[in-house]
Order: C-alpha cells, then structure tokens, then sequence
C-alpha cells in the first residue's frame, strides 16, 4: 500500500507538472488567492472605477470575453443568461456579473452597446445593477488576466482564448473556477453560496488541462489521445512495479 500511494504521488505531481507547461491558452487556477485593490476599470458611461468598490457588497462572477469576438464569447455569454434566466437567485441582490473585455484597445461604447443588446434577453429583473459591463487599459487588464489565470494569444486583430467564468467573493478572493461553455443553474448557485462564505471550491483543472489540448480553430478543448496513452502507460508500469515489490519470495523446503 505505501509503495502505491508514493506512485500515485508520482503520477500526480507529474501531471501537475505538465499542465503547467501547457498553460499558455486557458486558465491557471488561483483559487483562494485575492484580486490586487488597486486594478481600475472603465464602464459604460465612460467613467474609471476601481474594481475593488464594485465587487465588495456581494458574490461575483468574473468573466473575459472581448466585444468584438466572432467566436467562443457569444456561447459563453449566452451561457450565462441562460443560467441567470433559470437560476433561483436574484440577480444584483444574491450575487453580480461582471464582464471584463481583455482586449485593452476597445473603449465604453462597445461594452454599452454589448450591455444593451443582453438587456433585452436576461429575463430577470436586477439586470441594470446586477450584470455590468467594463473595459479597461492595457495595465490595469494585465493585472486582472494575471491576477486570475487567464491567459491569451493575439492572432492578428482576433484572439484565442477559453471560456468560463470566475466566482469572487466580497473580499476580492478567488473562490471557484466554472469552465466551459453551459452552466447549471444549482452549480452556479452552490458557487456563490461558498463564494460568500469565502470559501474556495475543488478544483481538478491543471490535470484536465495536461489530458486536453487547445483547438484553436474549433476554440474548445480536445482529447489528446498521445498524453493519455501517455498516462496509461505510467500506470501500468507503476502496477507492474507493485507486483513485483510486493510479490512473496518463494521459500526452498
């Protein structure tokens, strides 16, 4: 048994190890770590806000999209209104969203025009106070991204990148990470419930990252059939060193 579990150990922080090689596009999780204070935002109406004022009063849920993205950002924002259009919480009381566009070099009016147009489909009330919609400087966007994980490449005037959300709690800490593309309205709800206590939720992303490659012409993640036979490979040699360590010597009569 302890010559398992020390393999198992192996294995894992392998994993780990070489997730975190392969996180240039995606999310390097920072859960239970806190938003720098002093990270500026610009909303709708033009003016700068400090992010630490908008997401002090209740639960948030961080997401980066960028306004003009002809790709993954409509599935994720359409995600999310659906997940906010079923959930059982009230919007801008329960918790908040907050859209953040990571491309530095788009200003208000498109984030006001982005706002307008899901004014008209999230069904619940609350939406003026309770979804709001940012943009922010080339620093000021760096911090965010690094302060949360969220990497990105530039291919020419567009980007890759992933999609999800990111739950914060009033303190500015990183509590739970939600990837992906469709959200269920009962996990977002356990989301903001320990997102409000402060509590930081289980995470197996960097493995699945190491099992996963990034499609960037699809924008998703996809098996990689190489690193899996990869890991197989590794656990049945970690079997085969057990049966040997472990088998019983014979004994002459």
């Amino acid at each position: 048994m302890k010559h398992l579990v020390l393999i198992s150990l192996f294995i894992l922080t392998f994993l780990t190890v070489q997730a975190e090689k392969t996180d240039q596009i995606g999310v390097n999780e920072h859960l239970d770590e806190y938003l720098p204070s002093d990270i500026e935002l610009v909303n709708v109406n033009g003016d700068t806000v400090l992010l630490s004022s908008i997401i002090k009063d209740k639960p948030t849920v961080l997401n980066f999209v960028y306004y003009r993205c002809p790709g993954i950002c409509t599935p994720l924002m359409n995600a999310v209104t659906e997940v906010v259009n079923l959930s059982d919480m009230d919007l801008g009381e329960d918790y908040q969203i907050v859209t953040v566009s990571f491309d530095y070099t788009e200003t208000y009016d498109l984030a006001l025009k982005k706002r307008n147009n899901y004014s008209l489909q999230v069904k619940k009330e609350g939406f003026e106070d309770g979804w709001r919609f940012f943009t922010g400087d080339s620093t000021n966007i760096a911090k965010l991204t690094k302060a949360t994980g969220f990497t990105y490449k530039r291919t020419g005037n567009d980007f890759i990148h992933t999609a999800g959300l990111i739950i914060v709690s009033p303190e500015g800490k990183i509590t739970r990470y939600l990837n992906g593309t469709y959200f269920l309205p009962f996990e977002l709800k356990l989301a903001v419930i320990e997102s409000s206590k402060g509590i930081p939720g289980p995470t197996v992303n960097r493995i699945l990252q190491y099992c996963y490659s990034y499609d960037p012409v699809g924008q998703s993640y996809v098996l990689n059939i190489t690193k899996i036979v990869g890991i197989l490979m590794l656990i049945i040699a970690a079997l085969v060193l057990i049966v040997l360590t472990v088998k019983p010597k014979r004994t002459n009569n």
